[in-house]
């Protein structure tokens, strides 16, 4: 693993896990809520990261700069994304063989950052974690959403009552997007290795089979 400064003139910090052999593709890590302690650290991020790595998938996990309401935010989770385009191919313009694609996955207030962020800097494919539908009247995770034209896929817990995660649910599922229940709550305590195995199969299919 390696330590990214990712550039956007903010403070934004990560941490590179790549697998042994060069990888395949990327995905981009957007952890839970900064102010309830979320990191890159947090265990379902991680537990992605290690899927991802067997599955020759590169995964960016990064600390948000300073709170900034959702907004600086999600512009952490874009220049991640550019970043991670950047480095790894597609979209450069160049012909030399590195063109790999770049995913983007969140869990919770990173999950409604993955979907907003990818309207805007369009990766190849987005998941997200127990999503909430919208962080303030202009940062609508559903409408965001509703935008997408690239594979999606949205996961959510049975019994989860920390957030509002049935509008996005809702209208993955309406527009035919991939959608996993899972047992558990928003937490999903125990669960952490399904997680991973479920976001890293999504991302196989989505990045490597359609590459």
């Amino acid at each position: 693993m390696s330590d990214v400064l990712i550039p956007g003139g903010r403070d934004v910090r990560g941490t590179l896990a790549e697998p042994i052999d060069d990888p395949d593709a990327i995905v981009v890590a957007a952890p839970p809520h900064p102010q309830h302690s979320g990191s890159r650290s947090d265990p379902r991020l991680t537990a992605v990261a290690e899927s991802l790595r067997e599955s020759d998938i590169a995964c960016l996990r990064f600390d948000y700069g300073a709170w900034d309401e959702g907004y600086g935010e999600r512009e952490d989770v874009r220049n991640a994304v550019r970043w991670a385009r950047e480095e790894y191919g597609r979209g450069d313009g160049t012909a030399d063989g590195d063109d790999r694609p770049v995913g983007v996955f969140g869990y919770s207030f990173g999950a409604s950052l993955a979907l907003l962020a990818a309207a805007d800097v369009d990766p190849d494919a987005v998941a997200a974690l127990a999503p909430t539908a919208r962080l303030a009247d202009d940062l609508d995770a559903v409408d965001a959403l509703e935008s997408l034209e690239l594979p999606v896929c949205v996961l959510y817990g049975e019994r989860d009552e920390t957030v509002d995660w049935e509008p996005v649910v809702d209208r993955a599922r309406e527009r035919g997007d991939a959608v996993t229940a899972l047992a558990g709550d928003h937490f999903f305590l125990g669960t952490h290795g399904d997680i991973g195995d479920e976001v890293a199969g999504f991302f196989e299919k989505a990045l490597l089979e359609s590459a």
